[in-house]
């Protein structure tokens, strides 16, 4: 418990109980009150029998194990899901996969009224790990079938891997008879942030939930000194950055994707489409040398300030032809300036045959008022082209398009980086199991492991 927080009421507040290790006399502090099966010995390293009262020497490892320095201290205390906690053990475990040797740490900890649970770190992700109050549905054996899935209160677990875990460091206490080099067959169900493991020691199975913790936790729990470690890649049953629920997006995109739809289609039939004016004029460079713009007869606007959609067009092959427009209201003198270009090449090469550009052109003029209008055309022609025809159709009140496409693509941008972002984590979180996505459609079910 931690210091200065009162026993619960009724209960004698609990000491630890010091005794001494066999083999080198070291004062060996039992803290979890009769709880432990086995402790270390901080000196000598020893694994004493914490239930003989002479602390019988069950095994000595410590000239074939490195030291190992955990996170937090043995001893150190702190508030967890709001219970005191004391960190009385530590085990170092690994595992070998593809001839790689991975490591992860794991921490026994303890509240005299509350017993045990436990803390597991690998590569800078935790774990807050409690023994399951039930036993999981699992729908085939698990140490058999890795593409199995289990089943544990209401929440279906998709199988992410299987190993073979090895004990090779130990100190402080455990509730079981712990050995350095000791074999156990692991096994991790994910359904983030949670992950149910199976361990089988033997012929009896141990299972336990965690729950994704991140480092920032753990060193506010017990006030640890500095910045925890940096997490390194994506951790199995780690939380998804994504948070939003990515088939609700695409059904909102939908939804809003028929909405402007449904805009488009009631706009267009709404829309006059009022053809106002339809000339064929003709280029001719050599009478062009002169005064080359003239205007268009007068045509007439009606209704609401609206769209005004100019088209030219001119049968150009390998050739430009540029007209400077001026829609010029006969009323009041205001005027629209605009110039386009229709040109239209093409050609063979190496790599075949090519074509560039077009030989019409459309512009629109948003929000005109109406009134009586003309067109002001002055033409420009590729010096080498001594004539030709071309034909101006203007149409007063058309539908535009652009708005709904912006609107669309702004609606889609959000779905598909939300999608992609998900995809490329879920991605990474699976290349770690023994499934790698090779076809990857259970891209929301899973997480990273122990491992």
């Amino acid at each position: 418990m931690s210091a200065g927080t009162p026993p619960l009421s009724g209960l004698p507040k609990p000491q630890a109980k010091a005794l001494n290790c066999p083999k080198c006399g070291a004062a060996v502090v039992l803290r979890s009150f009769g709880q432990a099966e086995t402790v270390v010995c901080g000196s000598c390293r020893c694994i004493l029998d914490a239930k003989d009262p002479n602390l019988a020497i069950l095994q000595q490892f410590e000239a074939a194990t490195r030291e190992v320095k955990p996170l937090i201290p043995l001893g150190t205390r702190g508030k967890l899901r709001g219970t005191d906690y004391e960190v009385i053990g530590f085990q170092r475990r690994s595992a070998k996969v593809e001839e790689i040797t991975y490591y992860w740490h794991e921490y026994v900890l303890f509240n005299p009224y509350k017993g045990i649970r436990y803390l597991s770190e690998y590569n800078g992700h935790w774990n807050d790990i409690s023994i399951c109050k039930t036993l999981p549905n699992v729908d085939r054996a698990f140490l058999d079938s890795p593409g199995s899935s289990a089943d544990y209160l209401g929440e279906s677990y998709k199988h992410f891997q299987t190993c073979e875990a090895i004990t090779d460091f130990v100190l402080g206490e455990f509730p079981w008879q712990v050995r350095v080099g000791e074999h156990a067959a692991v096994t991790d169900f994910v359904h983030p942030p949670r992950v149910l493991s199976g361990e089988k020691l033997d012929k009896e199975v141990t299972w336990s939930i965690g729950e994704y913790l991140y480092g920032r936790e753990v060193w506010e729990t017990f006030k640890l000194p500095g910045v925890p470690p940096e997490p390194m890649g994506v951790y199995e049953n780690q939380p998804s950055p994504v948070t939003t629920n990515i088939t609700g997006t695409w059904v909102a995109f939908a939804a809003f994707a028929v909405f402007l739809l449904a805009l488009m289609a009631g706009f267009d039939m709404r829309a006059k489409k009022e053809p106002v004016l339809h000339e064929t004029y003709q280029y001719n460079r050599a009478e062009a040398k002169g005064e080359a713009s003239f205007v268009t007869d007068v045509f007439q606007l009606t209704g609401h300030p609206s769209t005004v959609e100019v088209k030219t067009f001119a049968p150009v092959s390998n050739h430009w032809i540029y007209l400077n427009y001026a829609l010029i209201n006969q009323d009041t003198g205001q005027a629209w300036d605009f110039g386009r270009e229709v040109s239209y090449y093409s050609g063979y090469d190496s790599d075949g045959s090519w074509t560039e550009g077009k030989q019409n052109d459309a512009v629109v003029i948003p929000s005109v008022p109406p009134g009586h209008y003309y067109l002001r055309i002055e033409p420009e022609a590729d010096p080498a082209l001594p004539g030709i025809p071309y034909t101006v159709d203007v149409t007063h009140d058309v539908p535009v398009f652009g708005i709904y496409g912006i609107a669309f693509v702004a609606l889609l941008l959000p779905a598909v980086i939300i999608s992609f972002r998900a995809y490329t984590f879920e991605r990474s979180r699976w290349s770690e199991s023994d499934h790698p996505p090779m076809d990857f459609s259970n891209m929301s079910s899973s997480s990273g492991d122990d491992e």
